[in-house]
């Protein structure tokens, strides 16, 4: 079940970019619901998959490759209008290759390996599209805020770059 509810959110990646790719008001509702789908499929997976004795590594992969698949999607789409800098979905992907290669191969786990930032970033990750179709809907005064998030998220993932670096240096 909980597997099933995930693959609904990699199933509305695709859907979710074209929406998030065009600027108008009736795209941004389509995004939208997508986007709270998708959120709602977020919350109740991991729930769903403890309660029934269900998690595993596989499962817990394949949860943050479509959450990663699902936000950078909007997120690249919506560079594309120019809604946001290219750097933020850039950085994303680059933070997820590590985050990947970092716990599989360098430190040869058997399940991702995170850290307290990367999970706050990979939270705050679905907020930028939320606020750019808000702000498509109408809610144009939103645009400063989604700016400053969107340049915090770029900080906050140099940082947790930097932190999974210096703690592969130390050997941790």
């Amino acid at each position: 079940m909980a597997n099933a509810l995930t693959a609904v959110r990699l199933l509305l990646v695709l859907p979710f970019a074209s929406y998030m790719a065009q600027a108008d008001r009736r795209s941004a509702i389509f995004a939208l619901v997508i986007w709270v789908v998708a959120l709602i499929t977020d919350f109740l997976d991991g729930p769903i998959a403890r309660r029934r004795g269900t998690v595993t590594a596989w499962s817990g992969t394949f949860d943050h490759t479509s959450d990663f698949l699902f936000v950078t999607s909007g997120l690249f789409a919506g560079a594309v209008r120019g809604a946001f800098p290219w750097t933020l979905p850039i950085l994303i992907t680059a933070a997820f290759a590590q985050y990947v290669i970092d716990s599989y191969w360098i430190h040869r786990h058997t399940k991702l390996r995170g850290s307290k930032l990367g999970r706050y970033n990979g939270i705050l990750y679905f907020v930028p599209s939320f606020m750019d179709i808000l702000i498509r809907m109408g809610l144009g005064f939103l645009a400063p805020l989604l700016t400053l998030l969107v340049w915090l998220l770029v900080l906050t993932t140099l940082l947790s770059m930097g932190q999974r670096l210096m703690l592969r240096s130390r050997g941790a």
